[in-house]
């Protein structure tokens, strides 16, 4: 009569060991990364200098829309190599360094990806030939709107049954070969794991008839730990994150691709199901091989 209320007492037990455990590995695996000591007249200097490098890989972006033409066909997926470098220029603005691990795959597919910061775009699509999402407004913000549109991002409208709506819209993307990238967690993180994945865009890789593939990103510091400035999350916000990534030492960004899913085998729920497993799995993974 006793054996189960013990029996459930252990499986408590267990499950609290397992948590402390992770949060172990948590606290071990996130560093801190330190910013140089520079007063404030250092600060605003090489604000300056970042600001004039932005300006100049700006100007590069432009030059390559002109020179290349690719404002006659924007979402011609061979333009994907331009993107691929102005994403490699842009990511050296910030401090980041992409090293990528293994080959990645060149093929249409409906990319997806972990989320941590909003220089993951610069990153993925350096080591990626792949188009990007935004939001339709976007599309009339000054000089970056117009390079965006040039540079083949994919906007999508939004309103009601916003998740329909893209879905379709990214099915039709993928129908014409475009490669397209996007954040299945809807939300960024630390880094150290991967959120519940939204499966309902992965729908459209299963109309377009398209394989699901995944990249993974890890930001590790100069002390082999996985770097706290860039993740934007929390409450923090966005002049303040930009200011923290300026100063910053170079972080590298480990980027992998895995296998690529053949989404015709599957409904949405376990494909939904395998995505989650993947990412997680691959994450740590990563982790495994990155970490110090």
């Amino acid at each position: 009569m006793s054996q189960q209320p013990l029996a459930q007492s252990d499986q408590k037990s267990d499950q609290s060991n397992q948590q402390q455990n992770n949060q172990n590995q948590h606290n071990n695996s996130v560093g801190k990364t330190q910013l140089p000591q520079r007063n404030l007249l250092l600060r605003i200097a090489l604000y300056i200098i970042k600001f004039f490098h932005l300006l100049l890989v700006i100007f590069k972006g432009f030059y390559l829309v002109f020179s290349k033409k690719l404002y006659k066909n924007p979402n011609d997926p061979s333009n994907t190599r331009y993107v691929q470098y102005f994403c490699r220029e842009l990511s050296s603005v910030f401090n980041v360094k992409v090293q990528v691990h293994g080959e990645i795959a060149r093929h249409p597919a409906l990319w997806v990806s972990n989320h941590i910061s909003w220089l993951d775009v610069a990153v993925l699509g350096s080591g990626a030939r792949v188009f990007f999402l935004a939001k339709a407004e976007v599309a009339s913000w000054p000089i970056i709107g117009k390079l965006a549109r040039w540079g083949g991002t994919l906007f999508i409208r939004r309103g009601s049954g916003d998740s329909a709506l893209i879905k379709d819209q990214i099915t039709e993307f993928l129908k014409q070969d475009s490669p397209v990238l996007f954040f299945p967690e809807a939300t960024t993180t630390d880094g150290t794991r991967v959120k519940k994945v939204h499966g309902k865009l992965l729908e459209s890789a299963i109309e377009a008839q398209k394989p699901v593939q995944i990249c993974l990103i890890a930001y590790v510091n100069h002390q082999g730990q996985l770097d706290n400035i860039i993740p934007f999350i929390g409450n923090q916000g966005f002049v303040q994150n930009l200011t923290q990534v300026l100063q910053m030492p170079v972080v590298t960004a480990h980027l992998v691709a895995l296998p690529a899913i053949d989404s015709r085998e599957h409904t949405v729920q376990s494909l939904t199901a395998l995505v989650q497993k993947e990412m997680q799995e691959g994450l740590e993974k990563l982790h495994q091989e990155v970490l110090a």
